[in-house]
């Protein structure tokens, strides 16, 4: 097998170590099997290139490396304001005469292909069956398969052909206030590693968490123990593990409420420094736009404690100024915040998500009972139990309720997560539906029982670690 270098191909064996090397033999029992598949993938890949609503270019991020270094190079190059090209792809590994167009005059005639003896449409079907969880060590390969893995059309390919893959990204404070995160496979069950939280959200408190185009996690606003609140906007993508920075909100503000409606990201309410602590304002931000804007204020000013988005509107239940309980609604459709008073917000409690134009909302602390909200008589009077109660440990706490490939995901604080099948809840009842469960066994969960069981025989009921966002992302 052959990589580029500077003055031709040398061989890669010579220059991997021996797992790398080894997964290239594997990725060679891959081909023989994709072989007659061949066919089918060239005219997938030539559609990918001639259909742009393939290449998902409102998450382009091929050049933000060198562009989103600052707000102002953001504007530069900012998601979905440049087209996603389709990468270099040799359809043939035998050179041909043709005089090449003026385009491709600028490509490197003696380019070497991604897999040697294969042409790079049929390499490319085999690379984006990869697991995700070996990306990292792809990108490690050479120059070729890097920039392919750095672009967005491998990855949007992997959507359009249905092979993407979701994981589960966790953000924990611990009991010193300092922030981390964990991202977890559920595919082979295992934590993946991931680059460090940016410095001014290492300690920061009441900052927002949100998702954008499947694949960039958003952190933004919140407290900063030194220099108050911010409007500081950061995020990350799944598809580089890297961060980058984003326009900042145009008010500071923690403790705030925020959503995703049609790929756009809404903020409201919450506290500042200023005379009126509590906010009644509220404001979007439009990834392809690249810029904030404020929609309508909200009927009173809140600090909103649960938020959810259900059939096209963004419900919101919290604190107004003189600590009483309020809830509002927002209608995106005629920018306008009316009060509502009806049974879902009476018996809504948090952790709540929604699902396929269902509502849904944890029961008991361990999350081991599920609420369904039944719009016909207007309660929470439907359940999905378990029938296996964990107990009311504050590390067994339900931090995070968040879809997971069609399933409702439960992850408690000691990183244990619960899978259910609701799609199949309809055809149970509540009495046998304990088979619709599935425990996944997440890090350290055996051994945080443990540690939990000593902390409260000998009367330390502190917990070392709490989850603060929790989110899917996919790639």
């Amino acid at each position: 097998m052959l990589i580029e270098s500077g003055k031709g191909q040398a061989e890669l064996g010579c220059q991997l170590p021996s797992e790398p090397r080894a997964k290239c033999f594997v990725m060679f029992g891959v081909m023989k099997k994709l072989l007659d598949e061949h066919e089918r993938n060239v005219a997938t890949i030539n559609m990918s290139a001639r259909d742009g609503n393939l290449v998902d270019t409102t998450a382009c991020l091929c050049r933000v490396d060198a562009g989103l270094k600052t707000v102002a190079g953001a504007k530069k190059y900012v998601p979905g304001t440049k087209l996603c090209l389709q990468p270099d792809i040799k359809p043939s590994i035998h050179p041909t005469r043709n005089k090449p167009s003026r385009g491709d005059r600028s490509r490197n005639p003696n380019q070497s292909p991604l897999l040697p003896g294969l042409p790079d449409d049929l390499a490319i079907a085999c690379l984006i069956r990869v697991p995700r969880a070996e990306h990292r060590k792809l990108r490690l390969v050479c120059k070729r398969w890097y920039r392919l893995l750095a672009g967005n059309f491998f990855y949007s390919l992997r959507k359009s052909l249905g092979i993407a893959e979701e994981w589960i990204y966790i953000i924990k404070r611990d009991r010193d206030g300092k922030i981390s995160w964990h991202a977890f496979d559920p595919v082979y069950q295992l934590w993946q590693p991931l680059p460090p939280v940016p410095r001014e959200y290492s300690e920061a408190l009441g900052f927002g968490c949100a998702v954008l185009s499947g694949c960039h996690l958003y952190l933004f606003g919140g407290k900063d123990p030194l220099k108050g609140s911010m409007r500081r906007v950061i995020f990350y993508s799944a598809r580089t593990n890297k961060w980058h920075r984003a326009p900042d909100m145009l008010r500071r503000r923690h403790f705030f409420g925020s959503c995703v409606i049609n790929n756009c990201l809404y903020v409201a309410g919450g506290e500042n420094e200023g005379v009126h602590r509590s906010l009644r304002s509220a404001e979007v931000y439009d990834p392809n736009k690249n810029r904030w804007s404020f929609i309508s204020d909200m009927s009173t000013a809140m600090v909103p404690f649960i938020g959810v988005v259900y059939e096209g509107k963004w419900y919101l239940k919290g604190l107004g100024s003189h600590r009483q309980v309020l809830s509002e609604v927002y209608q995106p459709e005629n920018d306008s915040w009316y009060p509502v008073y009806d049974g879902m917000v009476a018996g809504w409690r948090n952790p709540s998500a929604s699902l396929n134009g269902n509502l849904y909302a944890l029961e008991c602390k361990d999350g081991c009972k599920l609420r369904v909200y039944d719009e016909v008589t207007d309660s929470w009077s439907k359940h999905i139990d378990s029938k296996m109660h964990l107990g009311n440990s504050r590390a067994l706490e339900a931090a995070a309720l968040v879809p997971l490939n069609g399933k409702l995901c439960i992850i408690r604080n000691n990183m244990s997560i619960s899978l259910v099948d609701v799609s199949k809840s309809s055809d149970v009842s509540g009495a046998t539906a304990e088979h619709l469960w599935e425990t996944i066994a997440g890090r350290g969960q055996f051994k945080t029982l443990v540690t939990n069981l000593w902390s409260s025989l000998a009367g330390r009921n502190r917990l070392k670690s709490h989850i603060v966002h929790c989110q899917v992302l996919q790639a």
